[in-house]
């Protein structure tokens, strides 16, 4: 299972909905984040969180065995794919520029996708 960014926000800051979320990552038989994802979950929790979000982020994905997936060549190409058919303002789902590299992620590694709220579901990315 691919995590984005908005479960891992959800799960650490414990928003709404946080335990359906954390309950389907400790079931998951393997979880990967896009390190562009990383980068931006931890911009987030740095943001929200009053110290040590770097930390907390690492400690969450050593404890839970959270794989770093690279972002190469492949998916840029398959982010501006992600882009030109689901893109804010081009289709309903309106996935923005994080959006699109979450989406290349999934796509590539042929999981399905955890994440919160509504936009990727109206895509053709299965929703976990």
């Amino acid at each position: 299972m691919i995590v984005d960014s908005s479960a891992i926000v959800a799960v650490l800051l414990r928003e709404r909905g946080f335990d359906r979320l954390l309950e389907k990552m400790l079931s998951a038989e393997s979880l990967g984040v896009g390190s562009p994802a990383l980068a931006e979950t931890g911009i987030v929790l740095t943001a929200r969180l009053p110290s040590d979000a770097r930390g907390i982020l690492a400690r969450f994905l050593a404890e839970l065995s959270v794989v770093t997936i690279p972002f190469g060549d492949a998916h840029w190409r398959e982010s501006v794919n992600a882009y030109r058919r689901f893109g804010k303002g081009r289709h309903p789902a309106g996935l923005n520029f994080g959006d699109c590299l979450t989406y290349a992620t999934a796509k590539l590694a042929a999981q399905p996708l955890l994440c919160t709220g509504d936009d990727f579901s109206k895509t053709d990315i299965e929703i976990a």
